[in-house]
């Protein structure tokens, strides 16, 4: 059995981030041990609930906030030098209580519940409306108001057309206003520069989709025709980087340095992140750990690195800043593993792209990381990156044949009670509960 231990320093690799067997399907057990130490392993149980809807998330849950081990114990531990409440020795992501260290059934895992769970009936759209109502406009006029020409604009306003979830700028003002409030309570007004994150955000992301338009070829995004098919490569591209050259401006305007360093380094962690999904590597247990770091660079940088911003920005210390880092951290390494997994299981219609399109891609994303287990065959696939007529379905088939759904899915829940743990700490108010809440959205999105 070969494991290994992913950590985390600043940038997302000083914390433990996951741990994997892959030629067992067993998430290590050995480290179970440290993972408790360090605080990591918590536990919190979300009831059924009656849903609505609000730009394709559900939004009310419930969940349980007492993190109590299953022995109902309670031990206080250090995160980041302040004191965190979490569960002791006795519960591990592998670790269920019928079935000790395994992963092969997980998706049935049953949670014990301490006590009466509160119901937070949350929507963060809603309790957002005005602060996101006017964001897509108020990014087109920043590049308008750096351009005349008209096609440049066209094409670099494409996606901001307010059919996106935005879900990016609404968790970093989610943030923000919890900050705020956990500091200054009833005087915690957003501040601009805050805000300005959010659309930096947006910015830095529809950015990146426009590059990747162009290095997929993809001619489909959110359900319409792709920059990539309705102008030419270059236009697109420049287009992309016209974006980001806004973007810097408006980051530079807030005139604070360690804000300008932080979202830098999430354009430096694309840049990385797109690069390293271009290879492969030759064992499984290095594919697994690549895989995470350039998880981590695609996705989560940009939602770690701008809520840890706007938490700088209401003047929050270096350890209530590295809390929202890593709540953003987890939150936004489930959302690109519950994206990889829909890619599997959703239909065009649902997700605005084709199925299977990582695998079209010659990607290998986590279902069928995990699917090699029962399948060693497609290793030799994924090093051929689904190159040879068959590859694709097969390898397709071979992920519905195996767990690798349902350990991405398991996996991608670790991150969302963590980040849902860590957001519990913060002091309580209704946007603290809806940052609690956007951790169910993202498990439970349909696209």
């Amino acid at each position: 059995m070969r494991c290994f231990l992913v950590a985390a320093n600043n940038r997302g690799f000083t914390t433990v981030l996951t741990m994997a067997c892959l030629g067992s399907a067993r998430l290590c057990v050995r480290v179970q041990e440290k993972l408790c130490q360090l605080g990591h392993l918590s536990q919190i149980t979300r009831n059924n609930s009656t849903c609505v809807r609000s730009k394709g998330f559900p939004a009310f849950i419930t969940v349980n906030n007492s993190q109590k081990c299953q022995d109902n114990s309670r031990v206080s531990l250090p995160l980041n030098n302040s004191t965190v409440s979490s569960v002791s020795g006795c519960w591990h992501p592998c670790n269920r209580p019928e079935t000790a260290a395994t992963a092969r059934n997980y998706a049935t895992m049953r949670t014990q519940q301490p006590g009466p769970l509160p119901v937070y009936q949350v929507d963060p759209y809603r309790l957002l409306e005005d602060d996101l109502r006017d964001l897509y406009e108020d990014i087109r006029l920043q590049l308008r108001k750096n351009t005349f020409q008209k096609e440049l604009y066209d094409v670099a306003t494409y996606y901001f057309d307010g059919q996106g979830k935005a879900i990016r700028p609404m968790i970093a003002i989610l943030m923000a206003r919890a900050i705020n409030y956990h500091m200054y309570k009833d005087k915690s007004d957003l501040l601009q520069s805050q805000r300005s994150v959010a659309m930096i955000a947006e910015m830095i992301h529809s950015a990146s989709l426009i590059h990747d338009d162009v290095i997929d070829q993809s001619d489909f995004r959110r359900g319409k025709p792709s920059v990539n098919v309705l102008w030419s490569h270059k236009k697109v591209t420049m287009a992309g980087d016209f974006i980001l050259a806004v973007a810097s401006m408006m980051i530079a305007r807030l005139k604070n340095d360690d804000v300008t360093l932080i979202l830098s380094q999430v354009v430096t962690d694309l840049v990385q992140g797109e690069f390293m999904q271009l290879g492969s590597k030759e064992t499984e247990n290095e594919r697994f750990a690549h895989y995470l770091t350039k998880t981590y660079r695609k996705t989560a940088s940009l939602m770690a690195n701008s809520v840890k911003s706007v938490a700088l920005l209401s003047g929050a210390d270096a350890e209530l800043a590295d809390l929202a880092f890593q709540y953003g951290r987890n939150l936004g390494l489930a959302f690109q593993l519950v994206d990889d997994l829909l890619d599997f299981v959703s239909s065009s219609a649902q997700t605005g792209k084709p199925t299977a399109a990582d695998l079209k891609l010659g990607l290998a994303t986590a279902p069928v990381l995990f699917a090699c287990e029962k399948f060693p065959e497609l290793n030799a696939m994924i090093m051929r990156r689904f190159q040879e007529p068959g590859d694709v379905e097969k390898a397709f088939e071979f992920v519905h044949k195996s767990n690798g759904l349902e350990q991405t899915q398991y996996l991608a829940k670790q991150h969302c009670q963590e980040a849902a743990r860590i957001a519990s700490i913060i002091a309580e108010s209704a946007f603290q509960k809806a940052l609690i809440v956007t951790t169910d959205l993202v498990l439970n999105r349909m696209k």
